[in-house]
């Protein structure tokens, strides 16, 4: 089953079914529109068409041969650690869309201290994501690298690091922006 999350941080964009979506939505909630009124920043899909459109194309290729709820966490723990509440708003709700448990998600930001409920290659791909985001800190350790590609194919591994590399665009792309919370407006 292909996840069809699509990143938009814009106005009405077509993209491919793979490709994730952040778009500047109606509101949820009242407090969500008020925020949303007051949003003064730009709409970078429409004011960067073809960054944006490349960006969209990336993020469908990394998907590609990914298992969706591997995305998924990837995407969630990248988000806590940029501290986007817009992205893990958005990937935590696809995540239970896509049959996620409560109880993995609530873990994510502790996969450490509940190894027993993530799979090896979970844990894995969530260690080389902490090293991805935080790369400044230190780069990625040669022990976080050797794990990851212990559990992954080089083919595998590729697609985590581009995953990974493209949540941390899009969280990056977001706060830029003045995303907010909630306003997910896809179908």
């Amino acid at each position: 089953m292909t996840n069809t999350t699509t990143h938009t941080t814009g106005t009405t964009t077509t993209a491919t079914a793979t490709a994730a979506a952040h778009t500047d939505g109606a509101a949820v909630t009242p407090g969500i529109a008020a925020a949303e009124a007051g949003r003064t920043r730009l709409d970078f899909g429409k004011s960067a068409r073809k960054a944006f459109r490349a960006l969209v194309g990336f993020d469908a290729a990394a998907r590609e041969g990914v298992d969706p709820a591997l995305v998924e966490l990837i995407q969630i723990r990248a988000s806590h650690l940029n501290h986007c509440a817009y992205c893990l708003h958005m990937h935590t709700n696809d995540a239970r869309k896509a049959g996620e448990s409560e109880d993995r998600l609530h873990m994510v930001p502790v996969w450490r201290e509940a190894r027993h409920f993530f799979t090896s290659r979970e844990q894995a791909a969530l260690a080389l994501t902490e090293a991805i985001t935080r790369v400044a800190d230190g780069g990625v350790p040669d022990d976080v690298y050797a794990e990851a590609a212990a559990r992954f194919d080089d083919e595998e591994l590729a697609q985590v690091i581009a995953v990974i590399c493209t949540i941390n665009t899009w969280n990056r792309v977001a706060l830029a922006t003045g995303k907010v919370a909630g306003t997910d407006e896809r179908p």
